[in-house]
């Protein structure tokens, strides 16, 4: 009779939390979920990430260190306490680059590839989630969205990680060759910027297999999974959407004007470009004029740029890459409706529209929230790195370009990382995680249900200029 009464109390208890789990699921919104198991994964990561398997030399980097990868990996960061090349075994390696890739294309969608393999019905609990994790504007055909984003995904690495394969087989062997490849494709595609060299790409400012290679990955993984279906279903310019628009013009004229004025600016400086040729010193400028919109990789180094080369690299890095994709920032598509605003501002005012089409005044609005949120994060962020890693030591441009690349989930680096304070890796834990999740997620998921207010206020004018 006692073991019966011992069950029951067992089974009723297990009851009692499986609904009080479910209430919780059931009260929650979309991305109050999306950060609970962007936090659980994360953890998840770090956990494995500590174990002594994990390192090289068979001892534990130490929980703060993992936490701070795992977050980095999960978040498509790549800032990097500790050398991923040397100081984790293939075991912490290939981990992280599972985080990558889970981060990356986003846990609920390889949730709805399992959940079609497995036969499993998707609800709209699970569209919902989807829909918010895309930046999809609708909740219909998420599924064969989720479907073409793992395939398109996949497909890029695989070709990917061929071509690299043949590249780096004569210098590492093929199966080294492969490993190498199959990584920096991963990473690269899902704009992570982990490398297994300690010096990222460096190796390779000039050779146009390895920059090409990258650089096409990291373009159409900042895209955004909603632009590169629009592109591969309509295959017309006329036939895509306004976004799909906006972010291939947006995203073309700043990787234009990256290049031109990094390259303009770097060769009066003698300390990266002096013992480069005219062609490496081309592929320099390629490359860090486009990695800075949210790919984490280098071929220079970054900490020896110009000053002027170093807050333009911030400001791109600021703007970041497209929505639904795997950058970061306040994203390409945010910036150019702000920009668009303003000319029709700077015109008299009006409709603001692009493309013959009009663009919703809501839009312009969630755009200013995003940009000024954003702006008000990094420079709160800036204050208080400044204040743990010491003032007077470091160089303010230095914390504000750690800040922006940990807010941004670009992964660049001055040099600051790898000597940060215990506090300075927790704030920058912080950073990446809310860059990762974007202001306007972190503002749904913390804020209250809205009240609507029965009170209707008189209009008047505030003197703005």
């Amino acid at each position: 009779m006692v073991k019966r009464n011992k069950h029951v109390t067992i089974g009723s208890s297990l009851n009692k939390m499986e609904s009080t789990v479910n209430k919780l699921k059931n009260n929650m919104n979309p991305p109050q979920l999306i950060m609970i198991i962007f936090f659980a994964l994360i953890w998840i990561g770090a956990i494995l990430l500590a174990l002594p398997l994990s390192a090289s030399d068979g001892k534990s980097i130490g929980l703060l260190d993992a936490l701070f990868t795992a977050t980095s990996a999960i978040c498509v960061n790549g800032l990097v306490v500790v050398d991923t090349g040397s100081v984790f075994s293939k075991f912490g390696q290939v981990i992280i680059m599972i985080l990558i890739q889970v981060g990356g294309l986003g846990f609920m969608t390889l949730g709805v590839m399992v959940a079609i393999i497995l036969g499993k019905r998707i609800g709209l609990k699970q569209r919902l989630l989807i829909q918010q994790a895309t930046n999809s504007t609708s909740a219909q055909g998420l599924v064969k969205l989720s479907l073409y984003i793992v395939l398109i995904a996949f497909a890029f690495e695989a070709l990917a990680t061929l071509v690299l394969t043949v590249r780096w087989q004569g210098d590492l062997g093929w199966g080294q060759a492969l490993y190498y490849a199959l990584f920096h494709s991963v990473s690269a595609f899902n704009n992570a910027g982990f490398s297994l060299w300690s010096d990222s790409l460096s190796p390779f400012v000039g050779d146009p297999v390895v920059n090409l290679t990258i650089i096409t990955l990291f373009i159409s993984g900042g895209l955004g999974y909603i632009v590169v279906v629009d592109l591969f279903r309509k295959r017309s310019w006329k036939k895509l959407s306004l976004h799909s628009k906006i972010v291939i013009i947006g995203s073309s004229s700043l990787y234009l004007i990256g290049f031109i004025i990094i390259f303009l600016l770097e060769n009066w400086n003698p300390s990266t470009f002096a013992d480069l040729s005219y062609s490496e010193r081309v592929w320099a400028a390629l490359f860090q004029g486009t990695a800075p919109r949210s790919s984490g990789f280098n071929t220079i180094d970054i900490g020896s740029m110009l000053a002027t080369s170093q807050f333009f690299i911030i400001i791109l890095m600021f703007i970041g890459a497209s929505s639904g994709g795997t950058g970061g920032g306040i994203k390409i598509n945010t910036f150019v409706v702000l920009v668009l605003a303003t000319i029709q501002t700077f015109r008299g005012g009006g409709q603001i529209h692009a493309f013959e089409r009009k663009i919703a005044e809501e839009t312009v609005m969630r755009a200013l929230a995003v940009v000024m949120s954003s702006l008000a994060f990094v420079l709160g962020i800036s204050i208080l790195l400044s204040i743990s890693e010491g003032i007077l030591e470091k160089h303010f441009l230095d914390v504000l370009f750690e800040a922006t690349s940990a807010f941004s989930t670009t992964g660049l680096s001055m040099g600051l990382t790898s000597e940060l304070s215990i506090p300075g890796k927790i704030i920058v834990i912080f950073t990446m995680f809310a860059g990762r999740l974007g202001p306007l997620t972190l503002a749904f998921a913390l804020a209250q249900k809205k009240r609507t207010s029965k009170i209707g206020y008189a209009e008047d004018h505030v003197l703005i200029g």
